[in-house]
């Protein structure tokens, strides 16, 4: 059965990978960091565990390595080229360093902007969870017609609880 369920998990994201970059190079990185997020976040599930997406250095860590890993991929790629990137077309000469140095800190932002919302949707998603589950808690320990009513809002957070 697990089988079935990653060839089906590895069909889905191929056909994401396939359909937006179109080429499957990069497939296996990308199968791979999906996998690992996905364990990760699975182990807030099980109770007194921390989930280690919900740092912000690992996620910040998991953003600028993959910035590292595509930088280091350009360059193989594109060699000297890819400096060019940090120069918009037709810059007057006088202005290159400036754009250069904001290029460059814009380049460096988007790595930690990743990890930034990486970490805030972890955190919110197992704060939400926390709070619906203490809601709902005080709930069941209400009264017995309190406690039939309070079953259709344990399924919904049961339903939440599968999508974290």
């Amino acid at each position: 059965k697990e089988s079935i369920l990653l060839e089906s998990l590895f069909a889905s994201i191929n056909t994401i990978v396939r359909d937006q970059i179109g080429r499957e190079v990069y497939l296996p990185f990308i199968y791979s960091l999906f996998l690992f997020i996905l364990c990760s976040n699975l182990v807030g599930n099980i109770p007194y565990t921390f989930t280690i997406t919900t740092s912000i250095i690992v996620s910040i860590g998991l953003s600028f390595t993959i910035l590292i890993g595509v930088t280091i991929l350009g360059l193989s790629i594109h060699k000297i080229h890819f400096f060019s990137f940090f120069i918009p077309s037709g810059t007057p000469l006088a202005l290159v360093p400036l754009l250069v140095l904001i290029e460059l800190i814009s380049y460096l932002a988007r790595a930690f902007s990743l990890g930034i919302r990486l970490f805030a949707n972890m955190v919110a998603g197992h704060t939400l969870l926390k709070i619906l589950s203490t809601f709902l808690f005080k709930m069941f320990s209400g009264g017995l017609i309190i406690f039939v009513l309070t079953l259709l809002p344990f399924a919904l957070f049961l339903a939440i609880t599968g999508l974290e």
